[in-house]
């Protein structure tokens, strides 16, 4: 499990990536790189880092549910993934 902190800065820069989407784009159309470099660093969308909605665990991050392999895999055996079962031939 992701420490505290951390999880809260992704949804710091989460918030920070939506709120300044539109002016960043603007610039980046207009070729304004400085007023562009004037922006706060973590509002760009590259900073994000794709982790688990349940965990805050960065690597083995399943795009298409939102969470790790772990998470999956323990939702998917306690039955919370309706039609999702563990492959066995």
């Amino acid at each position: 499990m992701a420490k505290t902190s951390v999880k809260a800065r992704q949804r710091k820069r989460e918030k920070m990536v939506v709120q300044f989407a539109a002016k960043r784009e603007e610039l980046k159309k207009a070729g304004n790189w400085s007023a562009l470099d004037d922006l706060p660093k973590n509002s760009s969308r590259v900073r994000l880092k794709n982790r688990c909605a349940m965990t805050g665990r960065p690597k083995g991050f399943v795009r298409y549910f939102g969470i790790s392999r772990i998470a999956l895999r323990d939702m998917a055996l306690n039955g919370k993934i309706p039609g999702l079962k563990k492959a066995s031939w």
